[in-house]
């Protein structure tokens, strides 16, 4: 199993407000010292925006890159998102990062609501999905769409259309797809070759049916502990991992249990990751690249 971490583990957001944002070396040498090496990139601005100076900075701490989170708007007409996706998948090149993880963004700076979408937005997301697909034929990178709470792509219906409608590969983030109504076992048995990319996170049921329900906004119950570390939750991590190993699939299982951070939460998510990791090492008989 290859094995990444992601600094959102450690509270680390693009989301103004979103809590105590940890220094980026302390996040990078609590992943060595837990014997990780690679992650994902995290949000803008915490490494350094240089693709060889982001790849020098993490190989000081044993680490590299192998993804990294592009929010875009792709269903508004009037938007063209492909010079932004063609920049990043330009510096995901030079860096040596391998996977793309798109997330059709809402235009808004939160995840605790989104528009309804009609045909026409529709019509145009897909087609700018087809549009950047073939662009990134160019640069030799992996492109994904991250259905996430709080982006266009969020519920089961969502991400059905997008199967459907496109071409495009999956990153399979199993707590955003479980809150937008998606059992990840699901896509893991009907569409196996449709998923490229993991996040795997673990889930509080009840506070998932409350964010479903709209009695909780999604960074309510983040901030709640709506992730688990791996084992904790509800998630059946041990039969998607299983499933996926059965079907070839041979990409990257990313540890992430986003946290909103106090101003006493430290050592918590070192803690949490570090559960997260014996658990997964477990699941691959003690043996996962990418982690010592």
């Amino acid at each position: 199993m290859k094995t990444a971490a992601a600094p959102i583990s450690w509270g680390v957001c693009e989301v103004p407000g979103w809590g105590r944002q940890l220094d980026r070396s302390q996040v990078l040498a609590e992943m060595r010292d837990l014997g990780l090496t690679a992650t994902e990139l995290g949000p803008q601005g915490f490494l350094p925006p240089s693709p060889s100076r982001c790849r020098s900075l993490l190989a000081g701490y044993g680490l590299r890159a192998v993804g990294g989170f592009v929010p875009v708007v792709l269903h508004d007409p009037h938007h063209d998102p492909l010079p932004e996706v063609r920049a990043a998948m330009r510096a995901f090149r030079d860096g040596e990062v391998e996977v793309v993880v798109l997330a059709a963004a809402t235009g808004g700076e939160s995840y605790d609501a989104k528009p309804a979408l009609a045909a026409g937005g529709w019509k145009t997301l897909l087609a700018n999905l087809g549009r950047i697909l073939k662009h990134a034929k160019e640069f030799g990178r992996t492109v994904t769409l991250h259905p996430h709470v709080g982006t266009m792509v969020e519920t089961r219906q969502e991400v059905e259309r997008v199967l459907e409608g496109s071409e495009v590969a999956l990153c399979l983030d199993t707590g955003h797809l479980l809150i937008g109504g998606t059992d990840p076992m699901d896509l893991v048995r009907a569409v196996p070759g449709r998923i490229a990319h993991v996040h795997l996170k673990d889930v509080d049921a009840g506070l998932a049916a409350r964010v479903g329900a709209g009695g909780l906004s999604y960074t309510e119950a983040v901030r709640a502990g709506i992730y688990r570390p791996l084992g904790q939750g509800e998630v059946d991590v041990a039969g998607i991992v299983a499933g996926l190993g059965a079907a070839g699939y041979s990409g990257w299982y990313v540890l992430e249990q986003d946290v909103v951070l106090g101003a006493g939460d430290g050592a918590a998510p070192r803690e949490n990751v570090r559960a997260s990791l014996a658990y997964l090492r477990g699941l691959a008989g003690g043996r996962a690249e990418g982690s010592a």
